[in-house]
């Protein structure tokens, strides 16, 4: 379930029609897909894919994705460390990111052009579409697991535009528990 905390305003939205339209009004798509599928955190990438193969389809004509994949990170990734550093800093893309999460959690920091930065944390069954040119960064939770499904509209992939404004380390990338913290 979708859980958005907007820190600058000591807010938070955890109700899914809420939080989807306060993301609509940014532009970010979210949605809750069904999980009524048998697919999870231990299901293969061909496996996923065709569970969701209608709905994929769907977003492809929609959006005008040409490809689609199944990321599986853990702990046990090499070189994790590295690749979370290449998306936990302030960066957009030149195409839409879209992620299905089927397994574990992971945090989006967003930082739209004319509000505050807000948290949005997706856990299975979360569809979330960030528009191209939105300042963003993406956080593992603490157990560093997440499955998801992703869409490309470039078969090469997302290339992340830094911003190198340090907006990211006023944020501490934490899931959501009792406590959210800005420092």
């Amino acid at each position: 379930m979708v859980l958005i905390r907007i820190p600058d305003e000591n807010r938070k939205i955890d109700e899914p029609k809420e939080a989807a339209k306060y993301l609509s009004e940014l532009g970010i798509v979210y949605e809750k897909w069904s999980s009524e599928y048998s697919v999870d955190g231990s299901s293969t990438q061909e496996e996923i894919l065709s569970a969701y193969s209608k709905e994929v389809e769907d977003l492809k004509k929609s959006g005008g994705y040409t490809t689609a994949d199944v990321i599986n990170i853990d702990e046990r990734t090499p070189g994790l460390d590295d690749m979370l550093n290449k998306f936990n800093k302030e960066h957009w893309h030149s195409e839409d990111e879209v992620r299905f999460t089927i397994a574990g959690r992971g945090i989006f920091h967003i930082h739209p052009e004319n509000g505050p930065v807000i948290a949005v944390e997706v856990s299975r069954g979360d569809l979330l579409r960030v528009p191209s040119g939105t300042k963003h960064w993406f956080d593992l939770c603490e157990d560093r697991n997440i499955k998801a499904i992703r869409l490309f509209q470039d078969k090469s992939g997302w290339t992340p535009y830094y911003v190198h404004e340090g907006v990211e380390g006023q944020y501490q990338p934490i899931c959501f528990g009792p406590t959210y913290i800005r420092h």
